[in-house]
């Protein structure tokens, strides 16, 4: 049986080329099949390391369409699946999904996020991810003023986008991206 380490070592190279990485893949049995759930992100290794401030865009349903496609392709050409059938699920991740890693919290630059740190919990807009250092706008509250909070990255415990309907100087979109992008195919073979 495949394991979801070697799913990401046969998908990453495939993914690359696409601009995408593998975050994150689950396989679980899903009655007589198994469900393959790839989880892709796009890749920011290509950033300038001093650039911790320009915005990422979030994946687009095209992007998470040709994912599927070049991740179908590969497990339904190779052996790593074996012969047993599976559903495949591609997706980006959702607005919910905790995040811990820099990488993912470098792509949140511009968005709203609780960030769950050793000293408490801030809300506000991400506006820089440094090497070891991420920096919030938290807004005004009643109790108190509007102030710019600089936290080390190994001291976040979590980071959750917080959703938005209206953005701050975002740009209408043209509904071809969403915060949970997912594209499903089944594969047997």
């Amino acid at each position: 049986m495949s394991t979801a380490q070697e799913i990401r070592a046969t998908l990453e190279p495939v993914l690359a080329p696409l601009g995408l990485v593998v975050e994150d893949v689950s396989v679980s049995p899903a009655g007589k099949r198994r469900l393959v759930r790839v989880l892709v992100d796009s890749d920011i290794s290509g950033l300038d390391a001093s650039d911790g401030t320009s915005v990422v865009p979030p994946l687009s349903l095209d992007a998470v369409a040709d994912a599927t496609r070049a991740v179908s392709d590969e497990l339904d050409a190779g052996d790593v699946m074996g012969q047993s059938p599976y559903v495949l699920e591609v997706s980006s991740p959702g607005v919910g999904r905790p995040l811990a890693s820099r990488d993912q919290l470098r792509r949140q630059v511009g968005r709203l996020l609780e960030v769950v740190h050793r000293d408490g919990t801030d809300t506000g807009r991400l506006v820089e991810v440094g090497a070891d250092t991420l920096t919030l706008e938290v807004p005004a509250t009643k109790k108190t003023p509007e102030r710019t909070v600089h936290l080390a990255i190994d001291g976040v415990q979590r980071g959750t986008v917080q959703v938005e309907f209206t953005r701050p100087g975002a740009e209408p979109t043209d509904d071809t991206h969403a915060p949970d992008d997912t594209s499903a195919r089944e594969g047997d073979h």
